[in-house]
């Protein structure tokens, strides 16, 4: 049996963060990956939106990660040439119910130390954004979007230059956890069984399934919420992030735009039993709804389905839906083992703060 130092599965950004700052320190690195090149799942399928940490709540891992995690991506990715804008964010109201929420988020993102979060009045949002309706708003300049395909396939220059080797189309199975480190069955075209002192779930959707294969305690229950996008034809309306004030189990249907200033809407809230990533076109009908809140002018026929994405919540016994879960061996009870649970948005944006979490928890 082959006996490797440490393995992380999951080559999506959060698995190649975790790898890399391992192999920074020095320990030897395997990545497995069961598809045949990084970030095909969680990491490929989101708005690629560098949160600023206003919506969590205070202590919380998403609130801390949040933060401490967008200055050390930002400073990342300018020392690496990795294309990102700071294009800031407005999240608007349309009620006076919405108002009291976006006073809440106000508070909390103090509270969370989010940078620069401010109220605006409505003449400033219509210097900011005039197609942009709603009776109150608030404003991140701390908010950007970045190349997530760039940033990954940086995490995994720097692995491989300190050591570290990903193998593709090699999927975690199952395996055992023991004293002195995991032994793990290994899928493929060359099916074998390994051992390793240091063991890293960081596998997304599929991490849940592999802790308890490995028979790991206190597996928390997941469930998949779908987000689907549609692209937006024609010029895009707006020059900053767009949000409407969130909804259970999500930000809302909001406005982005990537690098190249294409304009997208997205990602909704949709239930799901089994992993689907096709957009049904019907469901553009709730979108223009929910857009014309805050952007009246939209046309008809001006949304096109684009992609979707799976959101990996996770939910206790009464079904709430909870804060990240880093669980270490004091937490499940098996040397050498950490397991992330529930690693959704603000994922990206946490990616490197995360890192840094786990790199201490195996130390």
């Amino acid at each position: 049996m082959e006996s490797l130092d440490c393995i992380v599965v999951g080559a999506g950004v959060v698995g190649l963060a975790i790898a890399r700052s391992l192999a920074l320190a020095g320990r030897e690195v395997v990545v497995l990956e069961k598809e045949d090149s990084a970030g095909t799942g969680i990491s490929s399928r989101n708005s690629e939106v560098i949160h600023a940490g206003m919506y969590y709540s205070a202590g919380s891992l998403k609130a801390q990660l949040c933060v401490a995690g967008n200055a050390m991506l930002r400073a990342y990715a300018a020392s690496r040439n990795v294309p990102f804008k700071m294009v800031g964010k407005l999240i608007a109201a349309t009620s006076k119910h919405e108002e009291s929420a976006l006073g809440e988020i106000l508070v909390r993102g103090r509270e969370n130390g989010a940078q620069g979060l401010t109220a605006v009045s409505l003449s400033e949002v219509r210097a900011l954004e005039p197609q942009l309706h709603c009776t109150a708003a608030l404003f991140s300049p701390n908010t950007g979007i970045i190349d997530s395909h760039a940033l990954m396939m940086s995490f995994q220059a720097d692995l491989e230059s300190h050591g570290g080797v990903v193998a593709f189309q090699s999927p975690a199975l199952s395996g055992v956890a023991r004293e002195d480190g995991v032994e793990l069955d290994v899928g493929g075209s060359q099916p074998m069984r390994t051992r390793a002192r240091t063991l890293v779930i960081a596998s997304g959707l599929a991490a849940c399934p592999l802790a308890r294969a490995i028979g790991l305690r206190g597996v928390p229950q997941e469930r998949l919420c779908k987000g689907n996008y549609f692209g937006l034809t024609g010029k895009s309306p707006f020059q900053h992030l767009v949000y409407p004030v969130p909804v259970a189990g999500g930000l809302g249907t909001h406005y982005t735009l990537d690098l190249a200033g294409r304009g997208r809407f997205g990602p909704d809230v949709e239930w799901i039993d089994r992993e689907d990533y096709l957009v049904d076109p019907a469901r553009s009908d709730s979108f223009y709804a929910a857009i014309r809140r805050y952007w009246p002018d939209l046309r008809d026929g001006a949304l096109e389905p684009a992609y979707a994405g799976i959101r990996p919540k996770i939910a206790d016994a009464n079904g709430v839906l909870n804060d990240f879960r880093i669980d270490g061996p004091r937490d499940h009870g098996a040397p050498g083992v950490v397991a992330l649970y529930g690693i959704e948005s603000p994922g990206l944006t946490c990616s490197l703060a995360i890192a840094e979490r786990v790199k201490d928890l195996v130390s």
